[in-house]
């Protein structure tokens, strides 16, 4: 199982992290979610977290004390917790993020308001995360976006283990292959032959090629960090007969070129030499 505690002013921001999948996942006792308002640790009569920034600016800080007294407050673990600080100046998270989480027992999210932290705040966090290059009213919405990717690779939280395997951006960085269901037939728009065929194999080739093509055409800048195997040449040199545009990738997967088939010499003109 693993715990997740979540530091922040809006606890009731979080309902959707208690219904659907994660509602079954925490009702099966795969993982655990606690909410802590970190309001409650203010010393003040009013419970200010906010203060108006040394040197002047714009917009209020969150204080140090409350947030500091929240994380000592947590249960103590035998060096299992990651302590995770919503910033924008945080690495941008993505899935590979989400899988070394996974295998944490415990993590802790800070959820900042207003226009930031005051500076001690980051001493606490293991690591600043953001969930891109543009900036939130709070760190509410990127936090449950990012205990939802994690939950869902939680051995036993989705039906089948192969669902998180097959996804978009965990099938060797590639985006994930078109699916289909019935009907075969959709107003005029057909499930593609290879799919109804039953031979695994093609199934298996076609879904790498689809796979592979909307990598190449949707976001070009994952490309760059995917190994392409042997098995994957044919399939790319038919794409660049599809996609021109493609071609300037070539330099990649080049020197996974089969060398020409040597022709043997038959027996009999051996023995005539």
């Amino acid at each position: 199982m693993i715990k997740i505690t979540v530091l922040t002013l809006f606890p009731e921001m979080f309902v959707p992290l208690h219904e659907s999948i994660l509602k079954r996942a925490q009702e099966a006792g795969l993982m655990e979610i606690n909410l802590v308002d970190f309001r409650d640790y203010a010393a003040s009569k009013h419970k200010n977290v906010d203060d108006v920034p040394y040197g002047g600016g714009a917009g209020m800080l969150l204080k140090p004390e409350p947030i500091f007294a929240a994380i000592r407050d947590l249960p103590q673990t035998c060096n299992q917790r990651r302590l995770i600080l919503m910033s924008p100046q945080g690495q941008v998270f993505h899935q590979e993020k989400a899988k070394q989480w996974s295998a944490h027992k415990e993590l802790v999210f800070i959820c900042g308001h207003y226009e930031g932290f005051d500076e001690r705040v980051r001493e606490l966090a293991d690591e600043e995360v953001s969930l891109g290059d543009y900036v939130l009213t709070g760190g509410e919405l990127a936090a449950m976006v990012m205990i939802d990717a994690v939950a869902r690779l939680i051995p036993g939280v989705l039906g089948e283990e192969v669902s998180a395997e097959e996804d978009s951006h965990s099938i060797g960085g590639l985006l994930e292959y078109p699916q289909y269901t019935r009907p075969a037939e959709f107003e005029g728009r057909k499930v593609p032959e290879v799919l109804l065929s039953g031979h695994h194999a093609q199934i298996k080739r076609w879904r790498r090629k689809e796979s592979l093509r909307r990598t190449f055409l949707r976001r070009p800048d994952l490309i760059s960090e995917i190994t392409f195997g042997a098995e994957d040449y044919l399939i790319l040199e038919e794409l660049i007969l599809e996609h021109e545009e493609i071609a300037s990738w070539r330099g990649k997967w080049q020197h996974l070129c089969p060398p020409p088939k040597r022709r043997r010499r038959s027996s009999k003109k051996l023995s005539e030499i």
